[in-house]
């Protein structure tokens, strides 16, 4: 049978999802406490890749597996043989056509920047930080202009080995809540560093380095080197993937309330 998880972690103690060598990924931790409650191996297909320091309150995952266990035990079974920045948040059986990473329709991130003179604390690792002022306002502007299908080779890393960079991006916004300005983008799927790459830039002018229509230049020329710097992992989340309603997939409580981030 065909096994649906939904996962939340706090990325910052990994080396992103992927399983390496080293075992020091989401993946790794998360299929050998899969495993312990399955009494055999398991391999985990995730709907996003994540990377080092970069968290999530809506991953999705699947495997297969020839026993029967209660739902129950693939989330609080599980959830007992994982540290605590990783946690299961829901169990279900699904066909076995379903696929949590090319079922998915859609992929949203989302990036808490915290805009403060002084660094971030308590919150350290879990939200970007920008110390000059910074115009929402302008930033979702420029947000606006990376709405629909368009080449993002300026916005994918050299690392990136997805065949193609056209991306069709469905919906962004930017929203300023005190000291926090919060970006959401989605799109049918992200290259490498995209979001953060995308951030970098958004920042860029938000500081009143650029107009909002330099992005758009950014976007037609295709060259990574007339972008901004990426932006650092720790204030992105992958909040959310979307699958057609066939699936009837569990929901995700919300993760974030104390930044009034959506869940």
């Amino acid at each position: 049978m065909r096994i649906a998880l939904g996962i939340a972690y706090d990325g910052s103690g990994f080396a992103g999802w992927q399983s390496q060598p080293g075992g020091n990924t989401v993946q790794d931790r998360l299929e050998a406490a899969v495993a312990a409650i399955a009494g055999g191996p398991v391999r985990l297909t995730a709907a996003g890749r994540t990377d080092a320091g970069v968290h999530a309150t809506g991953q999705v995952t699947h495997f297969d597996v020839d026993v029967a266990r209660p739902e129950s035990a693939w989330v609080r079974g599980a959830n007992s043989h994982l540290p605590a920045a990783i946690a299961v948040q829901w169990a279900a059986e699904v066909d076995g056509e379903f696929h949590a990473r090319y079922s998915a329709t859609a992929r949203t991130y989302v990036y808490v920047l915290y805009n403060h003179p002084v660094r971030p604390s308590v919150l350290a690792g879990k939200v970007g930080w920008f110390h000059l002022p910074l115009d929402a306002g302008r930033m979702r502007a420029a947000a606006e202009l990376l709405v629909g299908e368009h080449d993002f080779s300026a916005f994918r890393s050299a690392e990136c080995q997805a065949k193609t960079p056209v991306r069709q991006v469905s919906g962004v916004s930017v929203e300023r809540r005190g000291d926090y300005v919060l970006l959401e983008l989605s799109a049918n799927a992200f290259l490498h560093h995209m979001v953060r790459n995308v951030v970098g830039c958004l920042v860029h002018v938000g500081k009143g380095a650029a107009p909002p229509e330099w992005i758009a230049e950014v976007l037609g020329g295709r060259d990574r080197s007339r972008a901004a710097a990426t932006f650092g992992p720790e204030g992105l989340y992958l909040s959310r993937v979307a699958y057609p309603g066939r699936w009837n997939l569990p929901a995700f409580p919300p993760m974030l309330p104390f930044l009034g981030a959506k869940p």
